[in-house]
């Protein structure tokens, strides 16, 4: 059996006809639609960060914000979105900047739950730089509490990673937390 199986079966248990012309070839486009919404099951670090690390004496920290987030919680199979924040301080190789956003998507698109999503881009930032220190961010909305249950459209998700300078030394995650906000107003 396929999704377009299952999603055909699935309307016919709503009281729907899948025969009729706007639900005809609804199973089909459903089946493409996961696929690619799961499409991060299908890559992995390695294939997505490729040869994009670079030897680099720079000890500044690197911040990429404001990244698009599009998941489907695994509770519900519902769509959450938000913003990824992710930074770390360099220790003696940086990554190629596209590669930061690439590595969000790939655990972004497998169902998930936020906490998870925000601890494996961490640990994946982590495995791959070995920097002096790591945070993630992410602010989320989640459609499975918009649309039905608490019905409370306003409401937004925050969880964060941190490890290393991030997260033993104040000055370093406040300086991380202030870059955030500044571009967030």
């Amino acid at each position: 059996m396929n999704i377009a199986t299952n999603i055909e079966s699935i309307l016919r248990d709503l009281g729907e006809n899948p025969e009729r012309e706007g639900l005809k070839d609804t199973p089909q486009r459903v089946e493409k639609a996961w696929e690619f919404l799961c499409s991060g099951y299908k890559r992995n670090l390695t294939e997505v960060v490729g040869g994009a690390l670079f030897k680099e004496e720079s000890t500044g920290m690197v911040l990429i914000r404001d990244i698009e987030v599009y998941s489907m919680c695994e509770h519900h199979l519902l769509p959450f979105y938000g913003k990824a924040h992710v930074g770390y301080l360099p220790r003696g190789r940086v990554i190629g900047l596209s590669k930061v956003p690439r590595i969000v998507e790939m655990f972004a698109r497998r169902l998930q739950v936020q906490e998870r999503l925000t601890d494996q881009i961490g640990k994946a930032v982590r495995e791959v730089l070995q920097p002096l220190g790591v945070a993630v961010v992410l602010k989320c909305k989640h459609m499975c509490m918009m649309m039905r249950g608490v019905e409370k459209q306003n409401s937004e998700v925050f969880t964060s990673y941190m490890d290393g300078a991030f997260e033993k030394e104040e000055k370093t995650r406040i300086e991380f937390l202030d870059l955030i906000r500044t571009g967030s107003q």
